[in-house]
């Protein structure tokens, strides 16, 4: 009896209790999903888009019924048949394989671009914010004048010093995505920089690189996350652009974008489904993304959040 009510076994009890209330990260997770899906059901469904997206790439080899760089010529321009489900290109090339393999280029260059783009725009727009003076200055007319060109002309520059190729069509892209990265940043850290937290740490004798990296950057994680979100879109008409215009992916590698591009390229007045289902893939990809970041900034504001709560 006494061995029963012991301290020690009350605190073990206590401890064990204490470590059972602790929440559980998937289960976390699943409720956010679940609440983001209440939240936005058209969130929802741009999600289940760019996871299909994610699918068709990784499992390419498996869904594509024929080779992309496979030519049958006695298919040339075919309709879509029971064969060719949605038909075939000037060189007898399936087309529903092509897209599909074509959704690898996509997502590569998109995310890629992205991630870089708005990574180097997140790191400098925090070190202009907070660092201010002669540095902000600087750096603020550097990116007066990237963003004075407009986001497709300064890939195209870029493109014709570098050459076309996938690697340098992710650069090219990335740049584009830093001015407005850069700029929401500083804006974000101008409002951080004065908070009682932050001055709590200068005043302790906290580094520059310290105050930024721990009590900075992560406040201002979330508005970056939203505009990286929004920025998707505007990387996949970029990617789909600059194939179009024969400065981006070089065929025969299956692009979105230089599918339609020689097709046009070809024949003034193409088939109609050399144009409508890669025209299709461009449009979901592109709308999928502006509405996943829209609902994502929406989800994020704490008034809606606690409404939704």
């Amino acid at each position: 009896m006494a061995t029963t009510g012991s301290p020690l076994a009350d605190s073990g009890g206590l401890t064990m209790e204490g470590e059972s209330r602790q929440p559980n990260p998937i289960i976390a997770f699943g409720g956010a999903v679940r609440r983001f899906a209440q939240s936005s059901p058209i969130g929802a469904a741009a999600v289940s888009i760019w996871l299909l997206m994610f699918f068709m790439a990784v499992f390419a080899p498996q869904l594509s019924p024929y080779d992309p760089l496979e030519a049958d010529y006695g298919a040339i321009r075919a309709a879509p048949t029971a064969k060719h489900l949605l038909g075939t290109d000037q060189l007898g090339r399936d087309l529903l394989s092509r897209i599909i393999y074509g959704s690898r280029i996509t997502l590569i260059v998109s995310i890629t671009a992205v991630f870089v783009g708005d990574l180097i725009g997140f790191v400098w727009g925090i070190a202009s914010g907070y660092l201010g003076q002669r540095f902000d200055l600087i750096s603020q007319r550097v990116v007066d004048v990237l963003m004075s060109f407009p986001g497709l002309i300064l890939a195209l520059l870029l493109l014709v010093v570098l050459g076309a190729g996938l690697v340098t069509v992710i650069v090219a892209i990335s740049v584009t995505r830093i001015p407005s990265a850069t700029r929401i940043t500083r804006a974000v850290v101008l409002s951080i920089k004065e908070t009682s937290y932050v001055e709590a740490a200068r005043m302790i004798g906290a580094s520059n690189v310290r105050i930024m990296v721990r009590h900075v950057a992560p406040q201002a994680v979330a508005p970056i996350l939203v505009v990286a979100t929004l920025h998707l879109g505007g990387a996949i008409f970029a990617e789909s652009a600059l194939s179009f215009l024969g400065m981006g992916i070089p065929p025969p590698q299956p692009s979105w974008g230089n599918m339609l591009g020689g097709v046009l390229a070809a024949a003034f007045r193409p088939p109609w489904w050399l144009v409508i289902f890669p025209g299709l893939a461009i449009t979901a990809a592109i709308m999928a993304a502006n509405l996943f970041g829209d609902a994502f900034r929406d989800f994020l504001d704490p008034k809606l959040r606690r409404r939704i709560d």
